[in-house]
């Protein structure tokens, strides 16, 4: 293939990506009235399931309301003229983006499959599944978990004692939080898929993951601070907890797929 057809196929792609982004996008904006209520607005509620989820843990385990979260009394405002309509468009782009992902994966997978050897595609079988089940692994655990407590923790607190400032943020600084926090976390829960190919590549081993975990901690904890706006101890916990986990989860994967490597080796050198 010549690299002007490389380029026509590379066009295509896109194409057909933007499209699935759009029609996602066009739905999510027809509905959108019922996305704000039941998905967007839906961690600002004082009875999200989340908020049950824990409070009942906590009656539970007899710790009375210890573990409950403050009820909060949240409004959101616009400050511009279109800020509804403009919200909204940005509101059922970026659903329109999470909802298409995995079209959109598989039409950049479909077009570097081609490039790669018979040998190099047994290294990438699934690879569109397992990158799209962690990322919405990750955006749910960023929805569920990560923003019911920053936007709890961040509509509760306030400066000073005599209540003269109101907390009362624009649709679009609390959508940012929202976004980055989902995104960030649907990006972050990738790791697992990172330490599997760079293994496969031979570019880190089980060994050198290991013996790096003091370094990794400190950049998940950066990650951690970069993706919670709020930078609070217990947020941090919340996301930095998964990361680590999901760090060692990558030295097992790295550990099969160092082994089945050695273990070709072997048959090849027989």
């Amino acid at each position: 293939m010549s690299f002007i057809d490389h380029l026509e196929e590379l066009r295509w792609n896109i194409v057909r990506s933007v499209i699935a982004i759009a029609i996602a996008a066009v739905g999510c904006f027809i509905y959108i009235d019922w996305i704000f209520d039941h998905v967007i607005a839906a961690p600002l509620s004082n009875n999200f399931v989340t908020y049950r989820w824990i409070c009942d843990l906590s009656h539970k385990l007899n710790m009375g309301d210890s573990l409950c979260m403050p009820p909060i009394n949240p409004h959101l405002q616009y400050t511009t003229l279109g800020g509804a309509f403009y919200g909204s468009i940005n509101l059922a782009m970026t659903l329109g983006f999470i909802i298409a992902f995995p079209y959109v994966l598989y039409q950049v997978w479909k077009f570097v499959r081609p490039a790669l050897k018979e040998n190099e595609l047994k290294y990438t079988r699934g690879i569109v599944f397992w990158v799209t089940f962690f990322f919405v692994l990750g955006c749910l655990f960023g929805y569920y978990i990560l923003t019911p407590y920053t936007t709890n923790f961040l509509f509760s607190y306030n400066m000073g004692t005599k209540g003269i400032v109101e907390n009362r943020p624009t649709f679009g600084d609390y959508f940012e939080n929202l976004s980055d926090m989902v995104l960030g976390c649907g990006i972050a829960f990738q790791m697992p898929m990172v330490s599997y190919f760079l293994t496969k590549i031979g570019l880190i081993t089980p060994g050198f993951l290991k013996s790096a975990y003091r370094y990794a901690i400190v950049i998940i904890i950066v990650i951690a601070a970069v993706i919670t706006p709020s930078g609070d101890v217990v947020t941090l916990s919340i996301v930095a907890a998964p990361l680590l986990l999901l760090y060692w989860l990558g030295i097992v994967i790295s550990s099969r797929v160092n082994k089945n490597l050695k273990k070709k080796e072997e048959e090849e050198w027989s």
